[in-house]
This record gives structure tokens, C-alpha cells and sequence, in this order.
């Protein structure tokens, strides 16, 4: 476990630094290198955020093509058919999917636009983005190289080895309630 952090409160960022996009969203940020657990960092925020009584919505970046759907459905076979946006409806849930045909990509302001009110988003990935974010590192990571100092908005560390320089606050992977209670200070959501 990495010690030090878990007291030390968030230094106030400059404005370049979005910790608010809009007045329904606070937005944090998980990045880190493939296979650093940036995932599984974040499956643990929402639950510990959940646990706290807050409302939590996910923006995860995808470098490769995706689906959701799976061959077969009613949905699959309405987009085959070349439906623009389909929308499957439940009694417990809803998700709409809407495809791109050669428009660019969404931006990240976008994405959140389109979000519910909620307490906090965390985005997953979207490396370049000006929100603030925590850096995830592990030893066994494809890559290793720290990202801090190469892309904008990097508060903080949380890896699964020591830290050793640096300016930024370090934290343990494990430390999950130090790094939410660090996020709740940066973004207001006390």
C-alpha cells in the first residue's frame, strides 16, 4: 500500500482543469495504459460512491469498434437493416444505440450532454481530455511509461507499486476509499 496520500486535499486547479462541465455533472477522470486496471478502479469507485448515497454515470472510451447487440436480436436486425438509432425498452432499464454512418466521433462534451443528472461521471480513458484524472499504473501493465506530465490533468497517481518522485498525490490501487474521498474533495461532491 502506498501511504502519504490518503490526508493530502486536492491543491485548487487551474481553470483549464474541468472538475464541472455542466451544473448536472462533475466529472473525474481513470486513465492509464492497457491492462494498468483502470477498469476495475473504476467498477470499484461506482460501487464506493454508490455505497455513499451518490448517483454515479460511466463514460468509457473505446479505441476499436464495438458492439453491444448480439447477432440474432430483434435490435441486431433492425440496425442491419439500416435503422440509424434503435432503442430497446424495459420495465427495469433502456439503451440506446446509435450509429455513426461516417459522421465523426462524439466528443467527450457530447457524451456527457447526452447523461442524466448525476452526482459524478467518471470517464474512462479520453487520455487527452482537459478533466481532471487519475493515473493508474500497475507493474505487470503493457506499458509503464508514466503518463503524468505528458497529458493535461493528471491530479494523482493510484498504482500497485511504489512512487517514487513526483509531485502528484500516490495512492494505493487498494486504497479505494482514499481515492473517492480525494475525488469528492477535488470536485465538490462533499
Amino acid at each position: 500500500m502506498i501511504t502519504g496520500a490518503r490526508n493530502r486535499l486536492p491543491a485548487r486547479q487551474s481553470s483549464e482543469s474541468r472538475h464541472v462541465t455542466t451544473q448536472q455533472h462533475r466529472i473525474f477522470g481513470i486513465t492509464g495504459w492497457k491492462n494498468s486496471g483502470k477498469t476495475t478502479l473504476t467498477e470499484r469507485l461506482v460501487a464506493e460512491f454508490r455505497r455513499r448515497g451518490k448517483r454515479v454515470a460511466t463514460v468509457k472510451h473505446a479505441h476499436h469498434d464495438f458492439d453491444i447487440d448480439r447477432e440474432g436480436t430483434d435490435t441486431f436486425r433492425h440496425r442491419a437493416a439500416g435503422a440509424g438509432e434503435v432503442a430497446i425498452v424495459s420495465g427495469r432499464r433502456w439503451a440506446l444505440m446509435h450509429e455513426h454512418d461516417g459522421a465523426l466521433e462524439p466528443t467527450l462534451d457530447d457524451m456527457i450532454a447526452k447523461l442524466s443528472p448525476c452526482d459524478l461521471v467518471l470517464v474512462e480513458g479520453y487520455k487527452t481530455e482537459n478533466h481532471s484524472k487519475i493515473e493508474v499504473r500497475r507493474v505487470d501493465a503493457r506499458e509503464t511509461k508514466p503518463l503524468a506530465g505528458s497529458i493535461p490533468n493528471v491530479v494523482a497517481i493510484a498504482a500497485d507499486h511504489p512512487v517514487v518522485g513526483g509531485h502528484l498525490p500516490a495512492f494505493g490501487l487498494d486504497d479505494v476509499h482514499g481515492i473517492a474521498d480525494f475525488i469528492a474533495a477535488l470536485t465538490g461532491l462533499d
